[in-house]
């Protein structure tokens, strides 16, 4: 095991609660010590859920070990039972509770309970959070699932009926996804039998079989399920995840081959307004940009599409935290000719992100903190998230007006990046010096003194410095490199360097301090700059 400050997915029991979470009439009974009902949280504070998940603890306590665990698990599943009256029952360990090995499966069963027990056995250790929602579902969907409920072969003209499948608590933007694409299938003309797990009950997960195929969103979820409804009922599964224009065009003709429609008057909408945008002369001008991608690999193979085809953006790296789709994300990074980044660990990320220096990340939250100590803009685009990236407005991913919220997320970043380097070309104007008040408050305001440093307080610059260091010393070796000394600048070559506009100010920068170490300059002067520049520009 490795100790870490931050971990992408959590263990596999939280997959579950997920699952748990976003369906009804589901209760999840979860044999754990005090310690892990932490993960109430994430759904009470993150998500921002009006009540707490339908989970129900054992909290053992340590002096409970050298007594009967079992029947501490008992009672808590009969009293759960008897409380909330369930239609199903899920019941399961915790990584902690897994090391005692009580089999909560077998002993819910003898209790007799009159309602399905579905019993998951997730290797905490092995597994994490994405494995476990995807094994809860399929289990959900296999045992509950009534194989005499199948779909009558459609008459001529009979609109075609299918399972959306995929959305589920904690998700990135689940809840609009889902409403955005119930309203694009509604407008094709197609039913919609089961949306499962979000707002599903068990009676639902009974006639899942009743439809002609199913539209798998989030294959992280849904694709071991979907496998077994083809299998069992011969039901076929949408493989295009429509996030961006062209996906979601892409998504439209395989939706339309399904159900046996025209897809043509579906595929020009109005209010795909992004193909337009990403013409316009604001969005050319930052055409090029380098962009790093990383996340739940459905979000990174579909953001690093519409990056480079839709944006013109150009992807330099790419990766993701989930190891059962690695496959299908370096077939992605091979079409952008980079190497893909298959890890969980976070600090190797930051070495790739700190080592490409691009200019704009797109990644998770913690992407976000990363790209914001080294001065770099980011978008998020994939969980783990935030508190912030559950918003009240309408704010999908997939769908025409995803790819309009695609680009008004990823585009601005870059946009106020522009806005303070014009500030900084016309910093000598009356307007725009140092000492000018804000533009918007015309010639009446006045900026504010700032406050004088207490003699005993160290120097602004000391703490930054020392966590820089240390911060770079952390990346080189999560990268397996060395820390070499890099050459520090002269105030000088430093006032220079911030004249070159900003979208070559990074490569400017990497270029000098690359020649600095090549001739064994301890320090970059003015002079070091222009010599860089006439070297590279041979």
């Amino acid at each position: 095991m490795q100790l870490t400050l931050w971990t992408y997915e959590g263990p596999p029991h939280v997959g579950a609660m997920r699952i748990a979470t976003a369906m009804t009439g589901v209760h999840y009974v979860l044999h754990a010590p005090q310690g892990d009902t932490y993960a109430d949280l994430l759904f009470t504070m993150i998500q921002r859920d009006a009540q707490r998940p339908p989970v129900t603890y054992t909290t053992f306590q340590a002096r409970d070990l050298g007594g009967d665990t079992a029947e501490l698990f008992k009672n808590a599943a009969r009293e759960a039972f008897e409380r909330f009256a369930p239609q199903a029952m899920l019941v399961g360990s915790s990584c902690t509770a897994e090391l005692i090995q009580d089999d909560p499966g077998g002993l819910c069963c003898a209790l007799g309970l009159p309602v399905p027990v579905v019993a998951l056995e997730l290797p905490s250790y092995q597994r994490k959070e994405h494995w476990g929602a995807a094994e809860t579902f399929y289990q959900l969907v296999r045992q509950l699932a009534d194989p005499s409920v199948r779909r009558a072969p459609r008459a001529p003209g009979q609109r075609a009926r299918c399972n959306i499948l995929g959305p589920a608590a904690l998700g990135f933007r689940h809840r609009d996804d889902l409403r955005e694409i119930r309203g694009l299938l509604g407008e094709m003309g197609l039913e919609i039998n089961v949306v499962a797990p979000q707002g599903a009950s068990p009676a639902d997960l009974a006639r899942i079989g009743d439809a002609d195929f199913n539209v798998v969103l989030y294959p992280e979820i849904a694709s071991v399920a979907a496998g077994w409804l083809q299998r069992t009922f011969g039901q076929s599964s949408t493989k295009v995840v429509p996030i961006g224009s062209g996906a979601t065009r892409d998504f439209i003709r395989e939706v339309a081959q399904l159900a046996g429609i025209d897809p043509s008057p579906f595929l020009d909408d109005t209010r795909a307004r992004a193909p337009w945008y990403a013409r316009s002369v604001d969005s050319t001008y930052l055409t090029s940009k380098r962009v790093f991608v990383f996340g739940d690999a459905t979000h990174v193979v579909a953001a690093a599409r519409v990056a480079q085809d839709e944006m013109g953006f150009t992807v330099v790296g790419l990766g993701t935290y989930s190891r059962e789709f690695a496959r299908e994300v370096r077939e992605a990074a091979a079409r952008y000719g980079v190497e893909a980044l298959i890890s969980d660990d976070y600090l190797e990320v930051e070495a790739r992100i700190a080592e490409l220096q691009p200019e704009l990340v797109l990644g998770t939250q913690m992407e976000r903190h990363i790209a914001k100590r080294l001065g770099i803009p980011c978008a998020v685009i994939s969980a783990p998230v935030h508190v912030q990236d559950f918003p009240a407005r309408h704010s999908p991913q997939m769908g025409f007006e995803g790819a309009n919220v695609l680009f008004d997320t990823w585009v601005h970043p870059l946009m106020m990046g522009l806005e303070e380097h014009l500030i900084g070309m016309f910093r000598g104007d009356a307007e725009f010096h140092e000492d000018a008040a804000p533009s918007h408050l015309g010639g009446n305001g006045s900026r504010l003194a700032p406050a004088p440093a207490l003699e005993d307080e160290p120097h602004e610059a000391e703490v930054p410095e020392a966590v820089t260091a240390q911060a770079d010393a952390l990346i080189a070796a999560a990268a397996g490199r060395s820390t070499e000394a890099v050459a520090t600048w002269a105030a000088d070559a430093e006032k220079e360097l911030r004249k070159i506009p900003f979208f070559v100010r990074g490569k400017a920068r990497r270029n000098t301090e690359t020649y600095a170490r090549d001739k064994g300059l301890p320090v970059i002067t003015l002079e070091t700059l222009y010599d860089a520049k006439a070297h590279f520009s041979r």
